[in-house]
């Protein structure tokens, strides 16, 4: 299974793809993770994650976090 984080303007999002679809999910201060409103088509790709995550979440963005990045 691939398993990806992502810092969403200062969320941070895991995003999981279990056979042929992808799975999110928020994780809160404390690691938990809870299911996030967000459906992701099946034929982004890894690659496409960021800019995707950019696309829907950009009009969230605050002055002090305007990024969108994978957490390694």
């Amino acid at each position: 299974m691939e398993k990806y984080r992502f810092n969403v303007f200062g969320r941070i999002i895991a995003i999981e793809r279990a056979d042929s679809h992808w799975r999110c999910f928020n994780v809160g201060a404390d690691g938990k993770r809870a299911p996030a409103l967000l459906a992701i088509p099946a034929d982004v790709t890894h690659a496409e994650l960021a800019q995707y995550l950019y696309d829907i979440y950009h009009e969230s963005a605050a002055a002090s976090d305007q990024d969108i990045f994978e957490i390694t």
